[in-house]
């Protein structure tokens, strides 16, 4: 369990998460999925990389119990320092990523899948952020990436959420397919960029980076900004409170 890599022959890389029971990964996942998507893009012998998870949903967000446990702003800070360097690290991975979602990608899987290259999704997989229902912001950023402006902003307000045949609609989504066959639909996809010159894929990927309209990583920070905020005058640890007391991450 936790982070995990596994190697194909094809030049395939596959960054596994697994943190039952929702994949709310605590302060140290995200560190760890960072390191991981960085190691794997950095080897020469890497061509491309999946990005999924095992359990029952692709990515849940931080860990909020773990947040409220902690004393003091230490998990708030470190929450909030480890998304912003697993987010960077998928964006910023030397080789394409492709996210291969099922189930929930709530809050911080929105981030990792807004920063992937490419994104295959189940037919049971959805997409939201909840931050307002927990008295933060974040990841804005990132679902600008997979719907429309004004949906975005709908969804902010409103934290509802998207089908993977919605977003397959607008072209963020690139297959959605059964959820037995999520795995290889993405080592497929996988497989077909790394049967290209490694050397042209890198330089592709440094240069659709290099003309991305919207510095991604700058754009997370203000928004994180905006969560300290929220913290400082109580409204965070009030909306995070009820959410634990509540019992819905499990």
């Amino acid at each position: 369990m936790g982070i995990s890599t596994r190697n194909h022959d094809d030049g395939v890389t596959e960054v596994v998460m697994d943190v039952p029971p929702v994949n709310a990964l605590p302060v140290r996942g995200w560190f760890d999925l960072a390191r991981a998507v960085r190691e794997a893009g950095h080897d020469p012998r890497t061509r491309a990389v999946v990005l999924r998870a095992q359990g029952r949903g692709f990515n849940a967000g931080v860990d909020i119990k773990e947040m409220q446990a902690t004393p003091g702003h230490t998990a708030l800070v470190g929450a909030n320092r480890g998304c912003y360097e697993a987010f960077a690290a998928v964006y910023g991975c030397e080789v394409p990523v492709i996210a291969a979602v099922h189930g929930f990608c709530l809050g911080g899987g929105v981030g990792l899948a807004g920063n992937a290259d490419i994104v295959v999704a189940s037919d049971d997989a959805y997409f939201g952020l909840p931050e307002v229902d927990r008295g933060a912001l974040g990841a804005a950023t990132h679902l600008a990436r997979l719907v429309p402006q004004h949906l975005m902003r709908a969804m902010v307000y409103t934290c509802r959420t998207v089908t993977a045949a919605e977003l397959h609609a607008f072209g963020s989504v690139l297959e959605v397919v059964p959820a037995a066959g999520l795995r290889e639909a993405a080592l497929a996809v996988a497989g077909q960029i790394a049967a290209k010159d490694p050397y042209v894929v890198r330089r592709a990927k440094e240069s659709l980076n290099g003309i991305d309209p919207v510095d991604v990583n700058r754009s997370y920070r203000f928004e994180q900004g905006f969560t300290f905020e929220l913290n400082l005058t109580g409204a965070g640890d009030r909306h995070r409170e009820t959410f634990v007391s509540e019992g819905t991450q499990s």
